[in-house]
């Protein structure tokens, strides 16, 4: 709109986990609905340089973006709401930060200078939060804060903000995400942890301008007053976060509560009209009144921490809501699984999808469970290692070789089906250093791949270091299984399938990173509908006695 970048930080307090990203998102989702042009970043205070080598037991799953970054989780909850890009701006670690900081000592930027947090760090934290308002001219930036105010690992965080805050004036705003929780034994809601909480904020220099509060039940008038009183904002700043049914609620309910009107009245801009959210709200009624439903399998090795899996599960979300199905998600641990239980594992499952991931343990149930709805002709989806996995059950199973494995689980194999990529064999470090980011696949003419896609040319995302052992690549073709995607610089195998079965796809890459509401990935959307399918056969059959 041709106006000076405006910065909303969003900051948590009492307590992690509240959902600073999905408020971030839904905030960021009403301005996009009003024509501004918006982008969000996420500050994380670990040392890590990125997530990449962080175990999901520890930090969820690992999004990546076209550019290769590899970023926290929130940025997929970003893109699914935005349906645009991100980038590795949009998600800074303290690693990074201190990475940059002693990388210009060295130079000799600093020569002659102390280097210490203020102001060098603290510069750095301030540059790299306008890069994305200075370089890309949105309207908006929101930049959510990870971890929760009084951490020590945050401390640097906010006293850049405090600084921004008195640099930018009007152009700044913040955000704190509190917890008013409720004590049944009490019968109230209580409304001391936010008031320390902001307390804690304010003796490091931070007023908050808004307040938004997660709670279970509605927030009284009368508290609202207090929580405003006490914190020194407006009473219609603060604003009611209640729990939702679904994510994709949070947008609407922030509506209501006139989120993005008060945020525009306090950064001076015109806060008439509403956001048009007409598709979202398409969107959500479909996904909230489905015309039937359908059970599909996920196996993985992280299934205790379903956020490891987060873009998967939000991706047959946007499927379900496309075919106007309930996806109900039976989450099977591969460890699990052995060759006497499978079929009780995939008991009433219309559909698998085996997921991503690194390492040998639940392979072999991972395999078990591929050979069993290959056989029994159940729609199979493969992501990444699971793609890997049916290669490696097709090549024991159908080609004959019992030994046959990846590198990655066994080195002396002598029936090596995935091996690790030519450039990645003399990589040494772990951090950064995997085929990462957004690559070409060719797609085969008369393939399913292509049916489904419309189209033989794409780009995907990439996150691993093993791929197909092109020297096995005639056996395979001569047995059945098609290369129906490659990549045309490499030759590397990125989409395999099955034509005799009714929907057996594997693929290299990770389809779930460019899911969005706007913009369901077609794979997901089809595999659905396959499984869907599958079951409504099953019903006629049964009704017919067969």
């Amino acid at each position: 709109m041709g106006q000076k970048t405006k910065y909303i930080f969003v900051t948590g307090g009492v307590t992690s986990s509240l959902g600073k990203g999905i408020i971030s998102a839904s905030l960021a989702k009403l301005l996009q609905g009003r024509g501004y042009s918006v982008t969000i970043q996420k500050l994380d205070p670990y040392i890590n340089i990125d997530p990449g080598t962080l175990n999901p037991y520890e930090h969820g799953e690992c999004f990546v973006t076209n550019d290769g970054a590899e970023t926290d989780l929130d940025l997929g909850h970003y893109e699914r709401f935005l349906n645009i890009a991100t980038s590795q701006s949009n998600n800074i670690t303290t690693g990074r930060i201190y990475q940059n900081v002693i990388n210009k000592e060295r130079r000799g930027d600093y020569l002659g200078k102390t280097v210490q947090v203020i102001p060098h760090i603290t510069d750095e934290i301030k540059r790299c939060i306008q890069i994305l308002g200075k370089e890309y001219d949105y309207d908006f930036v929101i930049t959510e804060i990870g971890g929760t105010v009084g951490d020590i690992e945050s401390l640097p965080y906010v006293e850049a903000v405090r600084q921004l805050k008195w640099e930018m004036g009007k152009d700044c705003l913040v955000i704190h995400l509190t917890l008013v929780p409720y004590l049944a034994a009490a019968g109230e809601l209580k409304t001391k942890p936010t008031q320390h909480s902001v307390k804690a904020l304010l003796e490091l220099g931070v007023q908050p301008d808004i307040l938004v509060c997660r709670t279970e039940h509605d927030l009284p008038k009368e508290l609202r007053q207090k929580i405003a009183k006490f914190c020194n904002v407006a009473e219609d700043a603060v604003i009611e976060s209640i729990d939702a049914d679904t994510i994709y609620d949070v947008p609407l309910l922030m509506e209501r509560e006139k989120l993005d009107k008060v945020v525009l009245e306090k950064l001076h801009l015109d806060s008439g009209g509403t956001a048009k959210l007409e598709k979202w709200k398409s969107f959500l009624t479909r996904h909230k009144n489905p015309t039937t439903k359908v059970k599909i399998g996920l196996v993985g090795k992280y299934i205790e921490l379903k956020d490891s899996y987060i873009s998967i599960a939000e991706s047959f979300a946007h499927a379900g809501a496309a075919n106007e199905v309930q996806v109900e998600l039976e989450w099977i641990h591969s460890e699990n699984i052995t060759p006497e239980n499978v079929a009780e594992h995939m008991k009433g499952i219309k559909g698998l999808l085996v997921a991503p991931g690194f390492g040998e343990r639940g392979i072999e149930g991972k395999i078990e469970a591929i050979r069993y709805v290959r056989e029994n002709n159940i729609p199979f989806f493969g992501v990444c290692l699971g793609m890997q996995c049916a290669v490696i059950e097709f090549a024991r199973n159908i080609l004959g070789f019992p030994d046959a494995n990846s590198t990655e689980i066994d080195e002396d194999t002598p029936h090596q089906v995935i091996d690790i990529m030519e450039d990645q064999k003399a990589v040494k470090t772990k951090g950064g250093t995997m085929r990462l980011g957004a690559y070409n696949c060719e797609i085969k003419p008369g393939s399913k791949a292509e049916k489904i896609y419309g189209q033989t040319q794409i780009t995907e995302r990439h996150r691993h270091r093993f791929e197909f052992n092109n020297a096995f690549k005639s056996q395979f073709e001569e047995a059945g299984m098609s290369m129906s995607g490659v990549n045309p610089d490499t030759n590397l195998v990125e989409i395999i399938e099955l034509p005799e079965h009714p929907w057996f796809i594997g693929v290299q890459f990770h389809p779930e990173y460019k899911s969005t509401v706007a913009a369901p990935h077609p794979l997901f959307i089809d595999f659905v509908k396959a499984s869907v399918a599958i079951r409504e056969r099953e019903k006629a059959q049964s009704a017919q006695g067969i």
